[in-house]
């Protein structure tokens, strides 16, 4: 790997962390009700959380924020780069909305910005994690547990499925998922002990 490749890589991981990194769950709840999101049930920035705090159209609006970081990250590094660092800037973004510089490196879990970055880097797999995100959030409503088994889903498929996939992308949808499973770890001793939470829609009361 010659010193141009490094530099690419590099700026696309960069830029993707960037992107990333902007916490909307945090500004949006902020902004509309001047509470911060991190105070609020389980403390996270992401749509799941915002969604717990009784804000039903702030958690959609959360929800299609955060995956249009993975999304346009990788889209836009496609401008001019090839698909290898494309790939990187979304998985960038992801760790970018884990860990943002401009909350301590205190971010969310990845879920939607790594399904965001999934589907545009393999599509037909994204499909698939989506759809075992749906079929186990409709038998559990619980939203980490569909998470961290549509992420092993993706992986599995990505890996051993009919289809054929790149290095890159099955290194792509590894990442994205260990990443975010590594994030879940309070949530996954919850679902074992029986205590996690379950998905709400109900609206706060005014």
């Amino acid at each position: 790997m010659d010193s141009v490749m490094l530099i690419d890589l590099a700026v696309s991981f960069s830029f993707g962390y960037i992107l990333g990194s902007i916490p909307f769950g945090f500004v949006l709840v902020y902004l509309a009700t001047k509470q911060d999101i991190r105070t609020i049930g389980s403390g996270n920035i992401g749509a799941t959380n915002v969604l717990r705090s009784g804000y039903k159209e702030l958690a959609f609006l959360t929800l299609i924020l955060d995956a249009l970081k993975g999304t346009i990250a990788f889209f836009i590094v496609c401008l001019w780069l090839p698909p290898e660092s494309a790939a990187l800037a979304g998985f960038g973004s992801v760790v970018g909305h884990c860990f943002p510089v401009w909350l301590r490196f205190a971010g969310g879990k990845g879920v939607a910005t790594g399904m965001a970055v999934i589907t545009v880097v393999v599509p037909f797999t994204g499909l698939i994690m989506a759809a075992t995100w749906l079929l186990v959030a409709a038998f559990t409503r619980v939203s980490s547990l569909s998470s961290l088994v549509s992420f092993v889903a993706a992986g599995l498929f990505v890996s051993f499925g009919p289809l054929e996939s790149s290095g890159m992308a099955q290194i792509t949808v590894w990442g994205v998922g260990l990443l975010s499973c590594g994030r879940h770890k309070q949530n996954i001793q919850r679902i074992l002990r029986g205590e996690e939470s379950k998905i709400s829609f109900r609206k706060k009361p005014s």
